[in-house]
């Protein structure tokens, strides 16, 4: 298979999962148990093919998958349940929130207007000083940085994208550290030796001390159609768990 550059796919990608300032969602409006209680919209297309990838109908085909939502409709959404179900943290998941930098930036616009914090989880790939210097104007943002791996060679084999990919996502997380945002990293440890986890400390630690504060480690969930990716790929996790 080809690999993926990340951000030539992110550009493709956005010409058709945004349509003007809406973006294609599958599910709005989502009680969720993670984080202890949070409200959650699943959007559409993604620039990374992770093998473990649990969400790959609207990753892979998002053509006819879902629908437009502006992202005041998004905001109503989300606040809804949040209201309902007494949560005081949102979200979007399912695929990649970055991809679409003004939907997502009216989005938090408008939500930084109510009491909620949202949590931006990303794959890191599109966080260049720009994108970094216009989240940093959010004060009601926390983003979690998921790191696929823990080299370009573990990168490349878990989510088919060039191995340079790897060092670009430690250079965002340097950008994150420069501007001061509030963030934390999560490392999927499901695929790596215990040694790769520790020189990866090292290599986060060398960027930032504070790259260690509330660092993750997270393990794969064997949903069946991760299973079952994660089969065809000849990779399998040593550290798993049960849905």
């Amino acid at each position: 298979m080809e690999l993926v550059n990340p951000l030539n796919e992110a550009r493709e990608i956005e010409g058709m999962v945004l349509k003007e300032n809406r973006r294609k969602y599958y599910r709005v409006g989502r009680a969720g148990n993670w984080y202890g209680g949070i409200s959650t919209a699943d959007c559409c297309g993604c620039n990374l093919k992770c093998v473990f990838c649990w969400s790959t109908k609207p990753r892979d085909h998002f053509l006819e998958t879902g629908r437009f939502y502006p992202p005041e409709e998004v905001a109503f959404k989300l606040i809804e349940v949040a209201i309902k179900k007494g949560y005081h943290l949102l979200r979007i998941s399912g695929n990649e929130p970055t991809i679409g930098k003004l939907h997502l930036l009216n989005l938090l616009q408008i939500l930084s207007r109510e009491n909620y914090l949202f949590i931006l989880e990303t794959n890191g790939t599109l966080l260049d000083k720009d994108y970094v210097k216009e989240l940093k104007i959010f004060k009601k943002l926390h983003i979690r940085v998921s790191l696929k791996g823990t080299d370009g060679e573990e990168y490349k084999k878990l989510t088919l994208s060039i191995p340079e990919t790897f060092e670009l996502v430690l250079s965002n997380i340097k950008n994150l550290v420069e501007e001061n945002l509030n963030f934390n990293i999560a490392i999927m440890a499901s695929f790596s030796p215990e040694e790769k986890l520790k020189s990866l400390k090292e290599k986060l630690k060398k960027i930032s001390r504070k790259t260690l504060e509330n660092l993750e480690e997270e393990y794969v969930i064997l949903y069946p159609v991760v299973e079952e990716s994660l089969k065809r790929a000849g990779i399998f996790p040593k550290i798993f768990c049960k849905p």
